[in-house]
């Protein structure tokens, strides 16, 4: 293969995997469909004080923080 018959293929290539990639992004949220976007089961955390808990028996068993407001040694006694 010739250099720029290389070149054309890895710019269709290229041009292919970045209309693949953005294809999920080009769908609008009828009004019709944000009453069940709105739905608490569709939030990224559903339930914040399950997260909380799990949040505290992951940084308890890590023996770290992770940045929350989790202090403690890894034994979970906190």
């Amino acid at each position: 293969m010739s250099r720029s018959v290389r070149g054309r293929a890895a710019l269709v290539l290229l041009a292919g995997a970045l209309a693949v990639a953005t294809a999920g992004c080009a769908t609008t949220v009828h009004p019709w469909d944000r009453d069940l976007l709105a739905q608490k089961r569709m939030q990224i955390v559903p339930s914040p004080t399950l997260h909380a808990v799990d949040q505290h028996v992951y940084f308890s068993k890590e023996g770290s923080t992770g940045g929350d407001d989790v202090g403690g040694g890894g034994c979970g006694c906190n």
